[in-house]
């Protein structure tokens, strides 16, 4: 490890060079109280980056034990002391870099709490992983804002965001509480009978746009729960904790227009994370495998079995097996559940907002037009009941115009100026009478990806990357995003690309293994080995977030070079992919 004066001088001599030169800085130094490793420089004549970690130590930081020495709670340090370097950054650069992007950046996420790379707690040390763009100006080097940014900028940022002492360690133990009080929350809903809980009090609804920030002012209406809605959990920093239970099985959320039934469904989407202090919806907890279906059009499906709700297609489309380039939005939905149901869960979320209604429900008007539409599609409706009853998945939908729910639902929740009031007496009223219809249907078989299905994302020095946050580039595939509404944020979105990645060039896509044993055999090797096996260069893996196996699949299901077998039971042939169709009728 070479003295911080070694990289001072090299800065120096390298003034009015070409940006190649900055490649020279690569190495670790040593700095008063902290190390600096320049790991990765890419001398890009517009954009010169360097990939870079600062590692303290524990004697200088300080960083409590009894706050990191679990692993749940480590969680919680890590995200915490990575939003101060972040909040650091912006408080040092907001003055030197006036009018320009800060060159320092830390990957620290959104409203949600995950397990992250950007910042590693340990028991000697606490390391955080930074992208500094190094200052240049026509295609040479600037070494006096180089100087600063490495002797000013970045000790003044680690004193202010990585040194407890400097640090507000109140608000640091109620980052960890709030974490772990949300876990507990979680482990409590099986022993409640619910699928997701809304504490009283919880602030639903967000800034418009992509932040995920919680609405301020007056619309930021608190909720509240009925007392025929409401469950009591006790948590282990809140202790009792009263609010909205959503139970197992089917149930309805309606209400008029802009009464918040979107914004509670959405909640309960991204109730499968933690979020931040203040967020609002800290204490909103959903089951951890629940999957939000939104109509998708345009996506490609790649031989799922979607019999349970299409029943006749173009001659020649295998409905048990349908392959389709550009599938419909129905298509798409129907897709959705099996895929669901392939990789595991316990609950699906549907906002007729975002969904192709004739999946959702049948029009007896338009069936009396086309009669043969009843026996082509078994819409959503009809088989509800089926997913509770024999598959053991709860279903949430919300909805302002579909009464054609009112008699398969268990329990109806209406939602008035974001307020929820129970209207399962009143909805059984109106439907009585009003057989449930629908049959059962059985579970899709597996499919199992082909090795030689996956060459787009095939080959050495291949990564991820997220374009304008509507696109996943995986290698040479690309999938769009909008079709994956509970990704958490870009570093999420990123990691399930580069797990899909790592699982081919682990040999784990062979053409024997189904979708779901794929994803488990990734997670499980990121479970014992860190997020950091995922990437191309180990050493730094400063911008991941750790993704649910259900968004791994998601991503691996959509990729347009996908080919697999379907696992047929025994006395079943198992058959290939064949060629995709180019797109399909709605």
């Amino acid at each position: 490890m070479l003295p911080a004066d070694r990289l001072r001088d090299k800065l120096i001599v390298s003034n009015g060079k070409g940006v190649q030169v900055y490649k020279t800085l690569a190495g670790a130094y040593r700095f008063e109280r902290y190390e600096l490793h320049l790991d990765q420089i890419h001398p890009d004549p517009l954009a010169p980056t360097c990939l870079a970690r600062v590692r303290v130590d524990q004697a200088e930081a300080q960083i409590p034990r009894a706050l990191w020495e679990a692993p749940d709670a480590r969680v919680a340090v890590e995200d915490f002391l990575a939003r101060c370097v972040r909040d650091a950054i912006g408080r040092y650069g907001r003055t030197r870099w006036s009018g320009r992007i800060t060159p320092l950046h830390i990957d620290a996420g959104g409203q949600e709490i995950l397990p992250r790379t950007a910042c590693a707690v340990g028991e000697d040390t606490v390391e955080v992983r930074l992208t500094i763009a190094l200052p240049a100006e026509g295609r040479k080097v600037l070494a006096k804002p180089a100087q600063a940014l490495f002797f000013e900028d970045l000790p003044a940022v680690v004193d202010a965001g990585l040194l407890w002492a400097h640090l507000d360690g109140e608000a640091g133990r109620r980052h960890c509480e709030t974490y772990l009080d949300y876990l507990a929350l979680r482990d409590a809903l099986p022993v409640h009978g619910l699928v997701a809980f809304v504490a009283d009090g919880s602030v639903l609804a967000r800034e418009a746009g992509a932040s995920g920030r919680p609405m301020r002012g007056g619309r930021a209406a608190a909720m509240h729960a009925p007392d025929e809605l409401a469950v009591t959990v006790h948590l282990p920093h809140r202790g009792l904790v009263r609010g909205l239970g959503i139970r197992a099985g089917v149930t309805m959320i309606t209400g008029g227009l802009a009464s918040g039934k979107s914004t509670l469904l959405a909640a309960i989407a991204h109730g499968v994370y933690a979020h931040v202090p203040g967020d609002g919806r800290e204490l909103v907890a959903t089951v951890p495998d629940a999957v939000a279906l939104r109509a998708d059009p345009g996506r490609r499906v790649e031989r799922v079995d979607v019999s349970g709700f299409v029943h006749a297609l173009s001659p020649g489309m295998d409905v048990t097996a349908l392959v389709a380039e550009r599938a419909s939005g129905v298509l798409a939905m129907a897709a959705g559940v099996a895929e669901a149901l392939e990789v595991g869960t316990t609950l699906l979320l549907v906002d007729e907002d975002e969904s192709a209604i004739a999946f959702l429900a049948r029009d007896p008007v338009m069936l009396e037009l086309l009669p043969a539409a009843a026996a082509a599609l078994s819409p959503l409706v009809e088989r509800v009941r089926a997913l509770w009853e024999i598959h053991r998945i709860s279903t949430v939908i919300a909805t302002g115009a579909l009464g054609e729910y009112l008699p398969v639902a268990d329990a109806v929740i209406v939602i008035d100026g974001f307020q929820p009031a129970s209207g399962t007496a009143r909805a059984r009223e109106l439907a009585a009478g009003a057989a449930p219809a629908g049959r059962p249907f059985e579970r899709p078989a597996p499919r199992c990806a082909l090795a030689r299905g996956i060459g787009g994302v095939r080959g050495r020095g291949l990564r991820t990357e997220v374009r304008w946050r509507q696109t996943l580039s995986v290698g040479r595939d690309v999938v769009d995003l909008d079709g994956l509404p509970q990704l958490a944020d870009a570093a999420q979105a990123r990691a399930a690309g580069d797990a899909v990645l790592y699982a081919v060039e682990r040999g784990y896509v062979d053409g024997e293994a189904s979708v779901a044993e794929i994803v488990d055999r990734t997670l499980a090797d990121v479970a014992a080995g860190g997020l950091g096996v995922l990437a191309l260069h180990p050493e730094h893996p400063g911008d991941y977030a750790l993704p649910r196996r259900q968004e791994v699949a998601a991503v691996l299901n959509r990729l347009r070079s996908l080919q697999v077998r379907v696992r047929r039971g025994a006395g079943e042939s198992s058959t290939a992919a064949g060629p995709a169709e180019a797109e399909t009728p709605d």
